[in-house]
């Protein structure tokens, strides 16, 4: 093997070895569509646990709109940053840089998703009044979340293919 591409800096250039892993459709200008669709996934699972409870408990407790949703979409980005946290954490990473990892990482893609999904419920007549014992209220939940993963997907590809947004995290995998 020719060593003489190497940095010998403590600078680590993880281009070369993101193509020989197998992770070639996240390399700056080549994501693949399905690299970007998982990205979305990922961030997706994390916020849609965090909304569902927030909804859920918000919903139970008798709370109002305003204080539900916000508690809903606290939970969401909490949830959203924290399943990266924690990839990254197993990685290796230390807890601030993991932090600041999951920042760079999430924080676009669940801001488009919580902006998309709430948004959607915010529009569905009779969404925003509808009980967790009512079909619209998970129609309206589950619609969101769909509609919310069409649009960040193509946001999320481009961020990939920039080297920004889920890249980040793909230099500690």
């Amino acid at each position: 093997m020719d060593h003489s591409a190497h940095h010998t800096s403590t600078a680590h250039d993880h281009s070369a070895h993101q193509a020989q892993a197998g992770h070639a459709g996240h390399q700056m200008g080549t994501v693949t569509w399905g690299a970007a669709a998982k990205a979305t996934l990922h961030c997706l699972t994390g916020c849609a646990i965090g909304e569902i409870l927030g909804m859920v408990i918000g919903t139970a407790l008798l709370w109002g709109n305003v204080q539900t949703m916000v508690l809903a979409i606290s939970l969401a980005f909490l949830f959203g940053y924290s399943f990266t946290l924690f990839a990254v954490r197993r990685a290796g990473l230390g807890f601030k840089s993991a932090v600041k990892v999951a920042l760079a990482a999430d924080t676009v893609s669940i801001a488009v998703m919580e902006l998309v999904d709430n948004g959607i419920i915010a529009l569905t007549p009779g969404a925003m009044d509808a009980h967790l014992s009512d079909a619209l209220f998970w129609t309206a939940l589950l619609g969101g979340f769909a509609v919310a993963f069409v649009i960040t997907t193509p946001v999320n590809k481009w961020m990939i293919g920039r080297g920004k947004g889920h890249a980040v995290v793909h230099a500690y995998h």
